[in-house]
């Protein structure tokens, strides 16, 4: 009837997706849901998480997502693949020495560099304000992280207001 289409555009969210545990097949179904009118926002602590459950596909599964985002984090192979994919930007770079004695000499030497956008390190200490989005297409950026408070209906979720909890048992 919708052409092998959903209707209404599907989104999971998937929190905690490391402890989910294994879905077969994942690296095909985020590969092909797109086309179907699904998306998947996989949410992980760490890149590390997904390899020890994926193992080899965990890369093709990176590959298929359009987004990442970066909250922070210290884990050593995030950090590592993050400033890889960030890139280098050129710096000039210039030397100048002195030779004093009987003959003064002076030298000044001019290359030009590369250098990572942002070093692992740089990546660590980022502040917890920030975050890094990289969208296929464009170049990643620095950005804000976004106030939950001041979203229009936050005074509908349980944080503002403890008689807004979820209760399930209603809905069983």
């Amino acid at each position: 009837e919708y052409g092998g289409r959903l209707p209404i555009h599907v989104r999971c969210l998937l929190d905690e997706f490391a402890n989910i545990g294994l879905i077969p097949k994942f690296e095909k179904l985020i590969a092909t849901i797109r086309s179907r009118e699904i998306s998947a926002c996989i949410i992980l602590q760490a890149q590390s998480q997904l390899k020890s459950i994926y193992k080899d596909n965990a890369d093709t599964i990176v590959g298929n997502c359009d987004s990442t985002l970066f909250l922070g984090g210290k884990e050593k192979t995030t950090l590592k693949e993050l400033s890889e994919s960030l890139g280098k930007e050129t710096i000039d770079l210039y030397n100048t020495s002195e030779t004093r004695s009987n003959q003064k000499s002076f030298g000044l030497n001019y290359q030009k560099t590369g250098k990572e956008l942002m070093s692992q390190d740089e990546i660590t200490v980022m502040d917890g304000g920030k975050c890094i989005y990289q969208l296929r297409g464009v170049r990643p950026f620095l950005s804000d992280k976004f106030d939950i408070t001041k979203h229009k209906n936050y005074k509908f979720l349980e944080d503002y207001d403890k008689r807004n909890i979820f209760d399930i048992e209603k809905y069983l």
